[in-house]
């Protein structure tokens, strides 16, 4: 079975975390956005081009882009751009949006064509990063002889990860994804989801081993359960604005270091193959607990059966 891979999530200041996380021996790095939300965010393509610069080996990806919000290609130059700056280590992980639409008005595009946009604009990058002469007349983009150089190192493009909790990203992914990546997920629905992924996969006669099973999985190591939960609970319902304290034992990875590998060793039961860590703690922590991420909960996890 495939190798266990694990990523870090991170809030990108300081950018010394990025080169830390890379020294410590993790896999990926990675980092979202919003353009408006509840909570302040960065912009996706700016911070991995920052991370890119400060590290050599590790993956670096989007959790999540939300592509319906622009143009695929703009995103398309972007990424090809980064992909080149970085050798190769670019994972271009989107999503729809949607859940503040204010962000969709601020951009101008209406929030219930974003399933749409967002599968025209995987087909369009796609054909910009492998073919010349692109010609395309779709519903909402048009390219006429287009021409992107210089083309991603990796061929024919940087993998794309689909995101999202829904039957329209289960089926998004089985379709057109190189990656799936929920959030927000227990074992049990994890392991439900990718079954679907994977026939759903199978009926379009995709190989569904070629879909890395990827998880954004959020975690929060202390003391005891207890300190765990309730610092979980309480970064999470500020995070997305509602109450979280009815589902965070079901979707967190919560506790000491023996917790949470236990807890981690479910999803890789479930069939995760490659866990983007989201740490809950307060920023003097984080060095920490990564380190004790690194050196005590990573090495059991990936002894887990598989």
């Amino acid at each position: 079975m495939a190798e266990v891979k694990f990523g870090v999530f991170l809030w990108p200041m300081p950018l010394e975390q990025a080169q830390r996380v890379e020294e410590l021996g993790f896999d990926s790095l990675w980092v979202s956005e919003h353009m408006l939300f509840f909570v302040p965010t960065f912009d996706a393509i700016t911070v991995l081009a920052a991370f890119a610069a400060r590290t050599q080996r590790i993956l670096l990806g989007s959790a999540v882009l939300l592509l319906p919000l622009r143009h695929p290609t703009v995103v398309a130059k972007e990424v090809a751009s980064l992909d080149i700056i970085s050798n190769g280590r670019i994972i271009l992980g989107v999503g729809v949006g949607g859940e503040f639409p204010r962000e969709f008005v601020a951009c101008g595009v209406p929030v219930k064509e974003r399933g749409r946009r967002t599968d025209e604009a995987i087909e369009v990058m796609r054909r910009l990063w492998s073919e010349s002469g692109v010609n395309h007349e779709g519903r909402f983009f048009r390219l006429e002889d287009a021409n992107m150089q210089p083309k991603p190192v990796q061929k024919p493009g940087p993998p794309i990860w689909i995101a999202g909790r829904s039957e329209a990203a289960i089926k998004r992914a089985a379709r057109l994804g190189d990656g799936y990546m929920p959030y927000l997920f227990s074992p049990e629905r994890y392991r439900d989801s990718l079954e679907k992924v994977s026939a759903f996969a199978q009926q379009r006669g995709r190989d569904p081993t070629s879909i890395e099973a990827g998880l954004y999985q959020f975690i929060c190591l202390a003391d005891t359960y207890e300190e765990a939960r309730q610092r979980a609970n309480q970064d999470l319902s500020l995070r997305y604005n509602q109450p979280f304290d009815r589902i965070v034992d079901r979707y967190c990875v919560l506790g000491t270091p023996d917790q949470c590998a236990e807890r981690l060793g479910q999803y890789v039961e479930a069939g995760v193959r490659h866990f983007i860590l989201v740490p809950i703690a307060p920023p003097a922590e984080l060095p920490t607990h990564l380190e004790v991420y690194a050196r005590e909960v990573l090495p059991r996890v990936r002894a887990t059966p598989n």
